[in-house]
């Protein structure tokens, strides 16, 4: 599979010209980045953050796609003359807090109920030394699947390391502000037990959620009542001894890394609110970003990483690239989007278009084309010849179950194309082998022509024999309007045709692809039936004609 994004291209004095005043939602991003930094030309840091308590999807492949676009955006806005990292944070200290569902060995995982991930042993194939573990490399593999530049960062390595200390004991310095941040946000139960420091048990291992009885700034030390015990307990604030509850941890993370830039769903507003009043709290600078709307699963509900509703990064690769994934991210990040399987062949064939429109555009409108984004402002110079919808279509009416047989037709119909010549292509004809295969064919559902379509088919029948072999798409497309425009069904008088008449209803098209192909709308039909050959198609007629079609 490539890489998502191709080598990055030079930036030109122009590109930044236009970057500055471009309407594209990655440069929006930048130039607020760019406003916060001023003049300083100083290392700006992006970061995206993972619970690792459940296998990495989509969504989180969104924040750093979404993520990485900002980053390039601002380098070209600021000449690549300002350095940039962007750090994949995984929160792998957080405690197990309920078994995932989509994991195996759910009765062992339920033994370590609020233990830090980073010590829930592994339920898959103890390959790795934790249930963390195991989801970090997972995160990571999916990252590098996709050629993502980044740092990844582990809370337990940097809590335990130290590198967090000297935060830590300014969040206790402060202990009272935050106390007064969080509390007010808390129901009354919660707010009886809450501490910003969530001690490790040294006798359990669990993650306490406990309130302190004694702090000590000057020591770096706080004290609580074992829950269990009773006995009270003393501890450092240091050393990974304990982590911060996850909005002041979020604050102590901004905080203590400089970071510069990160977003969140939706459903985090509340939550960068108050932990952004921590950052300040603890004498840092929240970073930029924005809030992104959810992704939903075919019923509409949030995806989550424990439940495994919606799709998986696994789940659209089996179907479609990783750059039409990307592409899927790109558009209106603050407008929800379902994640479903039938939101797939859209997104390839856009993906494709936006491909295609490139090399015709401005420098202006190129910065605004996804695919710039996309491929850090280095997209392919060709899009695929044939469409994902239409590639969908010629399996369903050719029968045709391999590869070999798929480019039997396109070889025909773009001669000297072969899988060799045309890789990317022959990537697709695997997708939409695939996917007609899993969702388009127990799908299908053909209808008996009635008496007017059954007339119509039968004069498009007679209008194809009339042309050519070699005959073009437009010049087929033109046939089969001809035919619709002397059928009084199918003429939409809105819509003015050739020579003054009535236009063509899209009903007629819809009719063709429920009688010929056994669904209700397609690609352009006479792109198809160049595609799939005009000998081919009337065949197709004749089989529908004589209700041959759906019949196994």
């Amino acid at each position: 599979m490539s890489a998502l994004r191709s080598a990055t291209a030079a930036i030109s004095e122009a590109e930044t010209a236009e970057a500055a005043n471009s309407a594209a939602w990655p440069f929006e991003e930048a130039r607020k980045l760019l406003a916060r930094i001023g003049d300083s030309r100083r290392e700006v840091l992006f970061e995206t953050g993972y619970g690792p308590s459940g296998l990495p999807h989509i969504g989180t492949f969104g924040e750093v796609a979404r993520t990485s676009m900002v980053r390039h955006a601002f380098r070209v806005l600021t000449g690549d003359k300002v350095p940039t990292r962007l750090i994949c944070f995984s929160d792998d200290m957080d405690g197990l807090r309920k078994v995932p569902e989509n994991v195996p060995n759910k009765d062992m995982m339920a033994s370590f109920i609020g233990k830090p991930l980073s010590r829930v042993p592994d339920p898959f194939s103890n390959e790795y030394p934790s249930f963390g573990a195991a989801n970090n490399a997972r995160l990571r593999a999916f990252l590098d699947r996709f050629g993502f530049d980044y740092e990844f960062a582990s809370a337990t390595d940097y809590y335990s390391s130290g590198r967090f200390d000297a935060t830590l004991l300014k969040m206790l310095a402060v202990y009272d502000e935050v106390m007064e941040i969080i509390l007010p946000t808390l129901g009354a139960e919660r707010r009886a037990t809450y501490s910003p420091f969530l001690p490790i048990s040294p006798r359990s291992g669990n993650v306490l959620q406990v309130p302190m009885v004694e702090r000590d700034a000057e020591r770096g030390m706080i004290a609580y009542i074992d829950p269990e015990t009773g006995e009270r307990v003393e501890t450092s604030v240091t050393g990974g001894a304990v982590k911060c509850q996850w909005k002041a941890d979020w604050a102590l993370r901004w905080t203590a890394l400089g970071i510069d830039y990160e977003m969140a769903g939706k459903d985090l507003i509340d939550s960068v609110t108050l932990s952004s009043k921590i950052c300040r709290a603890l004498g840092g600078t929240p970073p930029d970003g924005f809030n992104y709307e959810l992704f939903l699963d075919e019923k509409g509900q949030k995806i989550s990483k424990s439940k495994g509703n919606g799709l998986t990064i696994d789940d659209w690769l089996a179907y479609a690239s990783p750059e039409s994934l990307a592409f899927y991210m790109f558009g209106k990040p603050r407008a929800a989007k379902r994640l479903h399987f039938d939101v797939i062949p859209k997104a390839v064939d856009d993906y494709y278009s936006f491909v295609s429109a490139f090399g015709r555009q401005e420098a202006k409108q190129q910065l605004q084309n996804p695919v710039w984004h996309i491929h850090s402002g280095a997209p392919p110079a060709e899009a695929v010849k044939v469409p994902f919808a239409m590639l969908l279509n010629l399996v369903s009416a050719s029968n045709a179950g391999d590869k070999a047989s798929l480019w039997g037709y396109i070889s025909r119909y773009a001669p000297g194309s072969t899988p060799e010549t045309e890789p990317e292509l022959d990537r697709l004809v695997g997708y939409a082998l695939r996917y007609f295969a899993d969702f388009v064919e127990p799908a299908k559902r053909f209808r008996a022509p009635d008496a007017v379509e059954r007339q119509a088919l039968e004069a498009l029948d007679a209008k194809l024999a009339d042309l050519p072999s070699d005959a073009s798409g437009e010049a087929i497309q033109d046939a089969i309007l001809d035919v619709a425009r002397g059928i009084e069904r199918y003429q939409d008088h809105s819509k003015t045709g050739p020579n003054g008449g009535p236009g063509v209803s899209g009903t007629w098209f819809q009719a063709l692809y429920e009688t010929l192909i056994g669904q209700e709308k397609g690609p352009r039909f006479g792109s198809f039936v160049q595609l799939y050959g005009i000998a081919e198609t009337r065949a197709l007629i004749r089989k529908a004609l004589a209700g041959q079609l759906g019949k196994s």
